[in-house]
């Protein structure tokens, strides 16, 4: 039987999800916990990499088991052998075909950004001191969704066929005393939101013009974006199937 397994993760102590050889990822950490829940080896292919230091509120991924699992009571042995930050929220059967990567039909970014020292959001937040106009960066914001090749916003060094995503929406907010950017696309690419949100934020401090945001997406040159913001910032918060993956 295979599983659909939600899950939030804070990302500060691990070098992202994937297993890495010389690194302990969120990945090796829930894999080892269900081995120990389950009693046997159990591989999980998670819906996708996040880097280093980028937190989950929203994952899934999958894995197979031969046994019939108790939901409420799995869920609560799984949280007593994960550490503190790794939280598992929900298990549910799918058909034997679903595929936490590639039968998703979205992915929904958050990245937060303060405007003021704050020592209860240093870990999860970016500190921008000087003012930003939040109206500049949203303007920007929407030429985005003008576009479909985003090799400018990509890592340079990657294995991607295609630079090409659909970006459905993107947008800034101010809650409470931050400033979150939203976004949403059917795919994203290595390293592509946090230098998005770089390149808005050059915008926002009157350092470049919104419209300049074109030429930098026509280069297709990384060089040409604004610098990636830190990790620390960015939370994937939602991920998207369609229904037919339920196992009914």
């Amino acid at each position: 039987m295979r599983y659909f397994i939600e899950l939030a993760y804070n990302g500060k102590a691990y070098h992202g999800w994937q297993n890495q050889p010389d690194a302990i990822s969120v990945q090796e950490t829930l894999e080892k916990a269900l081995n120990i829940s389950l009693q046997e080896h159990t591989p999980v292919v998670g819906a996708g990499r996040t880097d280093a230091g980028v937190h989950a509120t929203n994952y899934l991924a999958h894995f197979d088991s031969g046994k019939h699992i108790e939901k409420e009571k799995f869920i609560f042995k799984l949280n007593s052998i994960l550490p503190d930050d790794i939280a598992v929220y929900d298990l549910f059967e799918v058909n034997d075909e679903a595929h936490a990567r590639f039968d998703a039909t979205s992915r929904s970014y958050e990245y937060h950004v303060v405007q003021k020292k704050d020592p209860f959001e240093f870990e999860t937040a970016h500190y921008v001191k000087n003012e930003l106009d939040i109206e500049k960066m949203n303007t920007a914001a929407q030429l985005l969704l003008q576009y479909t090749d985003f090799k400018c916003f990509s890592k340079s060094k990657t294995d991607v066929k295609t630079y090409n995503c659909n970006i459905v929406s993107a947008y800034w907010e101010k809650r409470d005393n931050k400033l979150v950017f939203h976004i949403t696309a059917d795919r994203f690419l290595r390293n592509m939101v946090r230098a998005i949100v770089g390149t808005l934020l050059q915008i926002g401090l009157g350092k470049m013009p919104e419209a300049r945001l074109h030429e930098i997406i026509a280069s297709r040159d990384r060089q040409n974006a604004g610098t990636s913001v830190p990790a620390k910032g960015l939370f994937l918060t939602r991920i998207e199937y369609p229904t037919s993956i339920l196992n009914k």
